[in-house]
């Protein structure tokens, strides 16, 4: 490697998504960008500002970032109906800033409520001592032989913004107050810190996200590589000594992903409970009609819609489920109530 090219990276903002790559191997930069696959670390400059004037970096703090910053973050693509969609792809002649949290690929479309997305100059793709591109996926974390039988509850909602990771953070510091090791966790959606200090403040035992498996997003990634991420982290949980598990699903019901996870099999059986985050009560009828639609029901109702007492009565005469507000969920008897309704019996901690 040059000394432009170490100056380069040593002078660079490394991203959220980048936090667990050991920069050592780090040994060069091809300019393959027609090859790069999601997951690839890319080092690109910051051409002109536009949605996000800030990255998140892997030391867990927002940083400005100005014409000219140098930034490593990885290919990815994105899909957030407030924001961007994007794909997974790095076109030489400049890219899109996809998410903060340090997505970088092709912005194909946008919410017209906000700016075009930040421009970035891709500068080149990193490479291992054997030339191989340095990929988010050989830094998950570790295959464990844990028992992955903890229980889980999902959270799930009608769209972004709907309550969902409130509701995860407020149940976590629920059940921590009831006496449990709980595991917080994000098992979809595009990295960013936000969410994980959000959840890691409640004092939750273990925090992680789809990042600790190895994705800089899940969109677009396969249904099979997605519930593989999820039960790692659930199995590095139970290693950790959680007892519990409260999991956010990203975006709603609709979304390609979530949809997906929300028809097979494997999350009817997994799940232990499930709470659905909502904006009002028609959104709630129509939430608990779909997962009805794949065998499932909620156990509660929350998010924007707890807000008014009387979106409150509408939501719970419509769908027959409880609206729960914040404080609900952080309550410790409250919580106990979904910990054993998960448990089956009473297993919490002395």
């Amino acid at each position: 490697m040059t000394h432009d090219m170490l100056s380069s990276l040593t002078d660079a903002k490394w991203t959220f998504s980048t936090r667990r790559v050991n920069h050592t191997d780090i040994a060069g930069l091809d300019t393959a960008f027609a090859a790069a696959r999601p997951g690839d670390l890319i080092l690109a400059q910051v051409e002109s500002l536009g949605q996000h004037q800030r990255v998140q970096l892997s030391t867990g703090r927002p940083s400005l970032i100005y014409p000219g910053d140098m930034v490593v973050l990885a290919c990815g693509a994105r899909y957030a109906p407030d924001q961007f969609e994007g794909l997974a792809e790095i076109d030489p002649n400049g890219a899109d800033l996809l998410a903060g949290g340090g997505c970088i690929g092709r912005m194909v479309s946008r919410n017209e409520r906000i700016k075009t997305a930040t421009r970035l100059l891709p500068f080149g793709r990193l490479l291992d001592a054997t030339g191989k591109p340095v990929n988010l996926r050989r830094y998950a974390l570790p295959p464990t032989t844990a028992a992955s039988d903890i229980p889980v509850i999902f959270v799930l909602g009608t769209a972004m913004n709907s309550g969902k990771t409130l509701a995860t953070a407020q149940l976590s510091l629920g059940l921590r107050r009831a006496g449990y090791k709980v595991a917080a966790l994000k098992g979809t959606g595009t990295g960013a810190f936000g969410d994980l200090n959000e959840y890691a403040d409640t004092g939750a035992h273990w925090v992680a996200d789809f990042t600790d498996a190895g994705m800089v997003t899940t969109y677009r990634e396969p249904l099979g590589r997605i519930k593989a991420g999820l039960e790692l982290l659930l199995d590095h949980a139970a290693q950790r000594g959680c007892q519990i598990a409260v999991m956010e699903i990203a975006d709603g019901l609709f979304q390609r992903e979530t949809g997906a996870l929300i028809a097979d099999p494997w999350l009817r059986a997994r799940q232990s409970s499930v709470i659905f985050a909502c904006g009002d009560a028609v959104a709630a009828a129509g939430g608990v009609a779909e997962l009805a639609r794949h065998g499932l029901r909620p156990d509660a109702l929350t998010g924007i819609v707890s807000c008014s007492p009387m979106a409150v009565a509408e939501a719970e005469t419509a769908t027959g489920v409880p609206v729960l507000r914040k404080g609900d969920l952080a309550d410790p008897a409250e919580a106990n109530v979904f910990a054993l309704r998960a448990f089956g019996t009473d297993r919490r901690a002395a």
